[in-house]
């Protein structure tokens, strides 16, 4: 067995080890900016526990963490009833997360402003009554779906807790059932590999009346067959989000590059990085994407706790910081806290945490 692989989980994740990210610890940069984290996920399986007490450790690390939204991760699905109703149990448990924080018992931060869920598209029509059984658990909540769609044929590369069918993305009825999501007014988000990007296009171009979020930069793979292949992969990972790009219904996370399918090894080493040097790596990843799609349709993302197997929260935002860095106000806003409320709908947040987004 690699020594890689003994710090990976069962689901593939790296190992969140606290002792060794604690030999890094940064102040928190600007800390006055007001964050919203548009990305993250709570479960509670064997072996990886991430719960609400845990993210509010995190998001109050330092950083002016204001609202985040809960993505799609499996968790807490219902043990019966219709197989296509169980996700509704993921909904429940993160509207039951933003409840407490909502109560304002565990700080300023509101966790779980926006809930994205796991709906099936590939039902097509038949996905509106599951949409609706959504809505009426999390109420204003509910701000979008997310599906299993990152595939790739290699076993190397794997971020999902199960290995899905090359599938849902090409399935005649996801297109179909993405219309619906439309017309409910909730966002798609599509967590794909790079080389998977012509699907997302395609997507996107056939259904423009939808809010299209490409997850974690659109995943280039720096693991498996891609290994070594660094220049290779990004120059054809570039082409697909500039095509991406030329879409105006969609926008892009900019995050989710400490996923052990990056390839970048940071949790290999002695200490975890600082900030200086994870904004070095990514980079070419971060700026690409924003001088392609703009800081209106960019935000910055957490993915924890999936990140943390490389970084601690303050240092990750640290990174984005020192990546924003020549950024004016507004172009700030946008990509810590505007795009994020805008994408998701976050203006219900009560006055004292919602940002100024200014005009």
């Amino acid at each position: 067995m690699a020594a890689s692989d003994t710090l990976m989980t069962a689901s593939r994740h790296i190992a969140v080890r606290e002792d060794w990210l604690g030999l890094v610890r940064e102040e928190a940069l600007e800390p006055a900016l007001p964050i919203v984290d548009p990305h993250h996920h709570l479960w509670d399986q064997p072996g990886e526990r991430y719960l609400l007490d845990d993210l509010l450790r995190d998001t109050g690390s330092g950083h002016d963490v204001r609202a985040t939204v809960f993505v799609q991760c499996g968790a807490m699905y219902r043990a019966a009833g219709p197989e296509e109703r169980r996700s509704l149990g993921e909904t429940e448990f993160a509207n039951g997360a933003a409840a407490r924080s909502a109560s304002g018992r565990y700080g300023s931060t509101r966790a779980c402003a926006g809930i994205v869920g796991m709906a099936d598209l590939t039902l097509g029509d038949r996905v509106e009554p599951l949409l609706e059984a959504h809505m009426a658990v999390a109420g204003e909540r509910f701000r979008g779906v997310r599906n299993r769609t990152a595939w790739h044929p290699s076993p190397e590369v794997r971020s999902n807790l199960t290995m899905p069918p090359p599938g849902p993305l090409a399935h005649p009825g996801f297109a179909e059932g993405a219309k619906r999501l439309a017309g409910f007014g909730l966002a798609l988000d599509v967590w794909a590999y790079h080389t998977q990007l012509a699907q997302v296009l395609g997507l996107a171009r056939a259904v423009q009346e939808l809010a299209v979020v490409v997850d974690h930069v659109g995943g280039p793979i720096g693991v498996g067959p891609f290994a070594g292949r660094r220049a290779e992969v990004f120059a054809e990972w570039k082409r697909g989000m500039l095509a991406l790009a030329a879409c105006p219904n969609v926008l892009v996370k900019l995050g989710g590059l400490a996923m052990q399918a990056g390839g970048f090894d940071f949790h290999l080493r002695d200490r975890p990085p600082g900030s200086a040097e994870l904004a070095e790596a990514w980079r070419p990843y971060i700026e690409t994407c924003v001088e392609a799609f703009g800081p209106s349709r960019c935000m910055f993302e957490s993915n924890f706790p999936v990140d943390k197997g490389m970084c601690g929260y303050a240092v990750l935002w640290n990174a984005f910081k020192r990546l924003a860095a020549g950024a004016s106000a507004t172009e700030k806003a946008a990509l810590f806290s505007g795009t994020a409320v805008r994408a998701y709908r976050l203006d219900r947040l009560p006055p004292g945490i919602a940002p100024d987004l200014g005009a």
